[in-house]
């Protein structure tokens, strides 16, 4: 299957995007999921306002279960319920599940292949006032390395939605990345979706950025800026399932540009970046930049100001494709 090309109207994208935050999608798309389907269970670990989740609690408590702050109970639990036939969401900030509970996910979880869906919120530095310790910057680098474990980053409020959908009707465990921020929507309701495939947002000739995560707004503005000001004509393309990652559009975009930049919101380390290099190393070996954090813990700011500081906002992408274009 080719890659979808979503041909996005840059000038009034950046103009007029609106606001939404990941974690109300999900808290929306959950209530719409157990309306349709008797088997969803929702858990969470003291979280109920901070997941959107009390809609849900108020119509359906026999199927919500508050397990405290206990995130490796609430792992095997899940695991428990899918064995017997139910499909749990799990829910926390990302910083505490898959973190606390990692040895649960891939025990009782990923080894069992039990249709648990895992769904941590306030991902990578959405999370921003709680400080360093509340950042979730290495998620990815724990998830996607586990066997069986679906991982799905989506890039704004509307493909949030789209992947609950979705990954309740797959089976096996899945885990959902999502954002607190309000950040600018690229998508619409009826935007094509589809777990394990990429989606170009603006097609491109001479450089290709992948990204994951809302972090991909930056990677619109910096093509932007390389467009208008620099005669650089950048192919951006979301890539919201990072496991399994699309390889046969990954490598046809990075054949039509020869250059490659990879842009989280996460450690560079492990991350998204690591997993698109190694299909670029051995499939397809390219002039190759992961753009994320570099070997270092977060703190208290902004959201804007973290992105800024860490050095993956559009500035910062446009600065470093241009030096690329230097050295080549």
């Amino acid at each position: 299957m080719l890659n979808k090309t979503l041909n996005l109207n840059e000038e009034v994208f950046l103009q007029d995007a609106e606001l939404k935050s990941g974690r109300d999608a999900f808290g929306e798309s959950i209530l719409k999921l157990a309306e349709e389907h008797e088997d969803v269970v929702v858990f969470t670990a003291d979280l109920e306002e901070s997941l959107r989740l009390t809609p849900f609690r108020k119509k359906f408590p026999n199927r919500f279960i508050e397990t405290g702050i206990a995130e490796q109970n609430m792992a095997s639990m899940g695991a428990g319920m899918a064995l017997s036939g139910l499909v749990p969401f799990i829910t926390s900030h990302a910083i505490f599940s898959p973190y606390r509970n990692w040895d649960q996910i891939r025990l009782s979880i990923c080894f069992s292949n039990a249709n648990v869906k895992i769904v941590g919120s306030h991902a990578g530095f959405s999370n921003s006032p709680d400080g360093g310790a509340a950042e979730s910057l290495e998620d990815i680098a724990l998830t996607r390395v586990l066997p069986n474990l679906t991982v799905i980053s989506p890039i704004d409020y509307e493909q949030t939605k789209r992947a609950v959908e979705e990954m309740y009707k797959m089976r096996g465990p899945v885990y959902l990345r999502i954002c607190k921020e309000h950040t600018p929507q690229i998508t619409t309701g009826s935007t094509p979706f589809e777990i394990g495939k990429t989606y170009t947002l603006v097609e491109g000739t001479d450089v290709t950025i992948f990204t994951t995560g809302a972090i991909a707004y930056e990677a619109l503005e910096a093509a932007k800026i390389l467009k208008a000001a620099h005669k650089i004509n950048v192919e951006v393309v979301a890539v919201p399932t990072i496991k399994p990652l699309d390889k046969e559009n990954i490598i046809g975009s990075a054949k039509k540009t020869g250059r490659c930049v990879s842009l989280e919101e996460h450690q560079i380390n492990g991350g998204f970046g690591s997993a698109v290099s190694e299909i670029l190393a051995e499939e397809f070996p390219v002039l190759n930049l992961r753009i994320g954090v570099n070997d270092t813990f977060g703190e208290s700011g902004t959201y804007k100001e973290l992105k800024d500081k860490y050095g993956i906002s559009s500035h910062h992408v446009v600065e470093a494709i241009l030096n690329m274009f230097k050295e080549k």
